[in-house]
């Protein structure tokens, strides 16, 4: 639980953070489709550290349950991968990076998956 929250306040940290980089620092560096998709960086950051806070007051309620700590974890390395892939690939414009966002995305679903799965096993 403590885990899973602390990483969910270290995530909303950093989205908070790039944000405001991004809005600030970078609004003339990043034009057009480069800032579109920073954008969809953060905002998936976002979405999902609220959701890895949302799954560390779960697993408290449910003794730490295997699938939701798993689930956090999911949402943790997706957050990595996807809005951490889009951030580079805003930045450097690298197209090559785009490869590594859908296994961001996989990480999303399956991380919600077990949710939903651990919902209906509850």
């Amino acid at each position: 639980m403590n885990t899973l929250l602390a990483l969910g306040g270290i995530m909303m940290f950093l989205a908070v953070a790039l944000g405001a980089f991004g809005a600030h620092a970078l609004k003339n560096k990043l034009t057009g489709d480069k800032s579109k998709t920073y954008q969809t960086g953060i905002q998936y950051h976002l979405a999902h550290s609220l959701g890895l806070l949302l799954l560390g007051v779960l697993s408290a309620q449910l003794g730490n349950g295997l699938l939701i700590v798993t689930a956090g974890w999911l949402l943790f390395a997706g957050i990595l991968l996807f809005s951490g892939s889009l951030y580079a690939l805003s930045l450097t414009g690298i197209r090559k990076l785009g490869a590594i966002t859908p296994l961001g995305g996989l990480c999303f679903l399956a991380g919600w998956l077990l949710v939903i799965i651990e919902a209906f096993r509850g």
